[in-house]
């Protein structure tokens, strides 16, 4: 047996947000986000909607993104790319490597100097 996916109405959504209703069309306008509607136009939205929701309320309120930026991230985002958040860029599988091998050489680098200073204090 399928089970459905939970959807929301507009109300339900923004409770679980804690914003009010016009921010949340605000929002579906501003980031050209597609909704279910019912016949009479009523907006529906889905689980993966709340995320997305909870992704750009993250961004804008949590980590100071303008609208515009947070499109940018949202979009990079989807691309597979990760968010740094603190910094507000984004950076690729490459430079991750990068820092990661200049971590662990920093790290040995730290290691030598600890011994280096151990050698020190036994000769005072």
């Amino acid at each position: 047996m399928k089970m459905k996916k939970r959807k929301f109405r507009i109300g339900e959504l923004a409770k679980q947000l804690d914003v009010e209703r016009f921010v949340v069309r605000f929002w579906e306008k501003e980031f050209h986000l597609k909704t279910d509607r019912s016949d009479g136009g009523q907006r529906f939205y889905s689980e993966d909607d709340l995320i997305t929701f909870i992704t750009i309320k993250t961004l804008l309120y949590e980590q100071g993104f303008t609208i515009t930026g947070a499109k940018q991230q949202l979009k990079e985002s989807r691309n597979r790319k990760t968010i740094i958040g603190s910094q507000k860029t984004t950076i690729d599988t490459q430079e991750i490597q990068e820092l990661k091998k200049e971590k662990e050489s920093l790290e040995q680098r730290v290691l030598i100097l600890q011994k280096q200073l151990i050698k020190l204090r036994e000769l005072l």
